[in-house]
């Protein structure tokens, strides 16, 4: 079992910048792909971005591709997005999820685990 908690949140300005953490607790880190995903109100949740277990592999949608950078911290048990040039369209609840088995995934159906989520609100 693994239990996820994100924090970082906020309100912030279009341009901005935030940093998403998301703390793990429970089964080793290092073992788990990392992902993050972002459901805004009246649509779908979708893929933003995945971390390979040792970081040397990152993946990215092509909405955030260049304004987004995900990253991971395995001493910590601690996966980060620093998000950049934020955009009003970036508004969402921001969700990180653990992969026991793949590499860094963009589907939804690969992560056994999700944290509670945490609001990312941009004003334009």
């Amino acid at each position: 079992q693994v239990q996820l908690v994100e924090s970082g949140g906020g309100l912030v300005q279009a341009g901005g910048s935030l940093r998403l953490s998301c703390a793990a607790s429970g089964r080793t880190f290092s073992s788990y792909a990392m992902g993050w995903f972002r459901q805004a109100p009246g649509k779908e949740r979708e893929f933003v971005a995945a971390i390979s277990r040792s970081g040397g592999s990152s993946y990215y949608s092509d909405s955030v591709k260049g304004r987004f950078t995900i990253s991971r911290d395995n001493a910590k048990n601690t996966v980060y997005l620093q998000m950049n040039s934020l955009k009003p369209e970036d508004t969402a609840v921001y969700y990180c999820a653990a992969d026991g088995f793949g590499t860094g995934s963009s589907r939804i159906s690969e992560y056994e685990y999700w944290g509670q989520g945490t609001q990312v609100s941009v004003s334009s």
